[in-house]
């Protein structure tokens, strides 16, 4: 996994680093001269370098420096004077190579912007010219953070450069993966210039955080692992024929799904067991997961009520998103994923969803928390980890419980709740991005594509 540091522990451990700091702020100029050059800044081309008053603006001198050396046309754009050694001696090696500078004023034509303002939020409102050049179309590297973007929270208050790339330092940022920072931040390069270390506040979980469980060889349907779905009421049956569907589709051995009407599950999907919640009570010891929620209207919530009370793995999703069921759930040694989207946090938890609001709930209930969102955030009350794998393409009628199947298929073949959250939800994901790139992502269309990854 990734560590996210927040933007203050990083200045902590940048005014702690006891190493020679003109050789880091050299080596984070020349990986943000490297993006420029990846953008197509060489020889002809023109680029500004917009360069604020601190080290932010230093590393801005030190691009300028190496894109002269390949022949750009560069000149800096400064907003003020260097008022710190570090970059006061970076502008002078730039000018010394015959780097131009000159007062910040109205954008210019030019191929290439590098914003190397403040790396982050100004501590004043905008100029009139800085926020012209925000409004460029021109490509834009920002160093560190896009200026105007808060480098914790993610939110940009008034207006914001949108960078093609980030150029950030030895780790990622929360205002990098939170709020609006996926959106203005592009492609996030993190270069690493010697200054690590800090206590992480979350973390961004990589590929081989997503296992997948095999299969024994002398395994069969029910220790292949056997997943119950409840749900389905009338008009909602879509929804809890995706979830088993999916959940056999990801590696599941057997799926049941219990629904008011049996016939209509039969014929919406004839590859699963079909019960009634009667039936499903009596059959409960065989599951090794019980899926409660998908498609369920508020007038059959206490028809689940027996089977969540006595079910010792669950997830709690859609119409199983109450805070009575949470608590019915959640008893002796069982083990409960809840999945809201917001709005469903708030109706379950009584605050908004955040990152410290979700950590508490998990903690206070004693569940595990998949909060849907780009990035998705995980958390059984320890730090958060999230899944930056979903896009736009997923924000699609049943896609959710396609996720709910995978993660229940997961954790049926024998993940921890927490394992299954982080790995359901990278693999949906990934198998999302797969099929967009094809076509326009629908819950049938994706329950057919994260086959391909359920092994």
């Amino acid at each position: 996994m990734r560590p996210v540091l927040t933007a203050e522990e990083y200045r902590r451990v940048d005014q702690a680093y006891e190493g020679n700091m003109t050789e880091a702020m050299d080596r984070a100029g020349h990986a943000v001269a490297l993006a420029a050059v990846r953008a197509g800044a060489g020889y002809g081309k023109t680029v500004a370098v917009l360069a604020g008053p601190g080290n932010n603006g230093g590393d801005g001198y030190v691009a300028a420096r190496y894109l002269k050396s390949r022949g750009a046309m560069v000149k800096v754009h400064a907003l003020a004077k260097p008022k710190t050694e570090l970059a006061r001696d970076a502008a002078a090696q730039a000018e010394g190579v015959g780097v131009a500078t000159e007062a910040l004023g109205p954008p210019v034509t030019v191929d290439l912007i590098i914003d190397a303002l403040f790396g982050g939020r100004m501590r004043s409102p905008v100029g009139i010219d800085v926020a012209a050049w925000m409004k460029s179309e021109v490509p834009v590297i920002s160093v560190d953070f896009p200026t105007g973007l808060d480098p914790d929270t993610g939110i940009v208050e008034e207006i914001a450069f949108r960078a093609a790339e980030t150029v950030t330092f030895s780790t990622l940022k929360t205002g990098h993966v939170r709020g609006n920072g996926p959106d203005h931040c592009g492609v996030i390069t993190v270069a690493d210039i010697g200054i690590n270390g800090g206590e992480p506040s979350m973390f961004i979980a990589e590929e081989i955080d997503a296992p997948r469980p095999g299969r024994r060889r002398t395994a069969h349907k029910w220790s292949a692992g056997s997943v119950l779905v409840l749900g389905g009421s009338k008009g909602m049956i879509g929804a809890v024929a995706h979830t088993g569907k999916a959940a056999l589709r990801f590696g599941a051995g057997s799926v049941a799904v219990a629904a008011p009407d049996v016939d209509a599950i039969q014929q919406a999907a004839p590859e699963l067991v079909a019960h009634t919640f009667e039936e499903a009570l009596r059959s409960l010891p065989r599951f090794d997961v019980v899926i409660a929620g998908p498609g369920l209207a508020d007038g059959d919530v206490e028809s689940l009520r027996p089977l969540v009370a006595q079910a010792r793995r669950v997830i709690l999703d859609a119409g199983g998103l109450t805070r009575s069921l949470v608590e019915t759930a959640k008893h002796d040694d069982s083990e409960v994923i809840v999945t809201p989207h917001d709005a469903e946090f708030a109706r379950i938890a009584g605050v908004d969803a955040g990152a410290y609001s979700v950590r508490a709930f998990a903690a206070s209930a004693g569940v595990t928390v998949l909060r849907k969102g780009n990035p998705t955030m995980i958390s059984d009350g320890d730090l958060p980890i999230l899944v930056a794998t979903g896009g736009a393409e997923l924000a699609s009628i049943g896609t959710g419980d396609v996720l709910a199947g995978m993660v229940g298929a997961l954790m049926a073949r024998g993940l921890s709740p927490m394992e299954a959250a982080v790995s359901g939800a990278y693999w949906h994901g990934v198998a999302g991005a797969t099929l967009a790139a094809k076509e326009t992502v629908t819950a049938p269309g994706l329950i057919q594509q994260i086959g391909n990854y359920a092994w």
